[in-house]
């Protein structure tokens, strides 16, 4: 079934509210960030991810299946990515207390999406069976 917006606004809060926070936590122990930047980061991400979800869902309205291939989800990450570090670095994502630097933040961002991707694609299409049978809506 392909996901609505409403699903794959869900999804993506579900993920990043699970997946990523342990990511997020885990990596926040060893990269030279504070765990207060790391989780405003992922905020941010999330913030800025509806908005995305927006414009996916308007591009897709292009494609006469009006879903993305797999691989486009993944390569999605590259502009998104590219816009949180503008963000950052133009000091517009508003708690990040200090400097983050590039490396950091490529990490972070990199197996964040990844894991988040990988979740979905994987595991959560068998341990929710029903979120595929709903458009991609959880509830």
């Amino acid at each position: 079934m392909i996901p609505t917006l409403a699903g794959r606004v869900q999804t993506r809060l579900f993920v990043l509210a699970t997946v990523g926070v342990v990511l997020t936590a885990l990596l926040a122990l060893v990269l030279p960030m504070s765990f207060g930047d790391a989780f405003v980061m992922l905020l941010a991400v999330a913030v800025a991810g509806l908005g995305w979800e927006l414009l996916y869902h308007l591009l897709m309205q292009f494609r006469w299946d009006k879903d993305w291939p797999t691989l486009f989800g993944l390569l999605t990450a590259v502009p998104e990515g590219l816009l949180m570090w503008v963000l950052l670095d133009l000091d517009l994502v508003p708690g990040v207390e200090g400097p983050v630097s590039f490396w950091a933040f490529a990490v972070m961002f990199t197996v964040v999406w990844l894991g988040q991707w990988l979740f979905v694609n994987g595991p959560m299409r068998v341990l929710f069976v029903q979120w595929r049978l709903r458009g991609g809506r959880l509830l």
